[in-house]
């Protein structure tokens, strides 16, 4: 009869197998990713020394895991506890300081003008990443037409469709008197369609930290839980020796 519940041992072994294979599919992106590392690290792009420590880390303390539960020894179910514990904080620091990120980007983007808008356009490729989403988003400018100076690009251009399938509302306006450009334009700023896709982005690594969080919490309960199974079997298994001997 084993140390442990056996299905509680099932269980813990598992998901330790399941965060194995994850951790394996973790370095095999990254090892595609790393083709494209040195154009992300040209354009100020993050480096992949973070991908690599975070998914080696992720197989090494499931391959732990795994061996702490099948040998049933309480040692390594300490040390597979105090990873979880680490790692627990770890993502709770990590989802906190991307929520207060988040705050931060929206109150940026409410309270973001023409004034701090008009240099960023200055540079070309800006210019065309925002002038191919107001094509496609239906919408112009950042924070209002205003943001592209005295001229207004054509793709801030709007006929007014029966049919609109871009991601603004596609609603017109008359141009602000003064500039140049299409005589109509779209009634939609960009802002608000972009800070939507920034949001799903800070939504979805708040779930990743916060999702990494519980399941740490669970390891570490759980751990601690067969480390008391454990120490109840070997704590039985001495008095009744000792019984025995005298």
């Amino acid at each position: 009869m084993g140390k442990i519940n056996g299905c509680l041992k099932c269980l813990f072994i598992f998901f330790n197998v399941i965060y194995a294979i994850l951790g394996c599919v973790l370095m095999y992106g990254t090892v595609k990713v790393t083709v494209y590392s040195s154009q992300l690290s040209a354009v100020g792009g993050p480096g992949l020394g973070w991908a690599w420590v975070f998914a080696i880390g992720i197989l090494g303390i499931s391959c732990l895991g795994i061996y702490a539960g099948c040998s049933e020894k309480a040692l390594f179910l300490k040390i597979f506890a105090g990873f979880m514990g680490v790692g627990m904080v770890i993502m709770l620091i990590c989802g906190i300081i991307v929520a207060v990120k988040r705050n931060q980007v929206r109150d940026a983007m409410t309270t973001l003008s023409s004034e701090y808008v008009k240099p960023l356009l200055e540079d070309n490729d800006i210019r065309a990443a925002l002038q191919a989403f107001q094509e496609a988003g239906q919408c112009c400018g950042v924070m209002s037409a205003e943001d592209w100076g005295n001229e207004i690009p054509d793709s801030c251009r709007c006929s007014r469709p029966s049919h609109s399938y871009g991601l603004g509302y596609g609603d017109c306006k008359s141009k602000p008197q003064g500039y140049k450009g299409p005589d109509s334009i779209y009634a939609q700023t960009c802002g608000g369609i972009i800070f939507m896709y920034v949001d799903l982005v800070f939504k979805a690594a708040l779930g990743f930290f916060f999702g990494f969080a519980i399941t740490a919490l669970f390891g570490l309960l759980i751990s601690l839980l067969m480390v008391h199974q454990v120490k109840r079997h070997d704590g039985a298994g001495g008095s009744s020796l000792a019984m025995k001997g005298y």
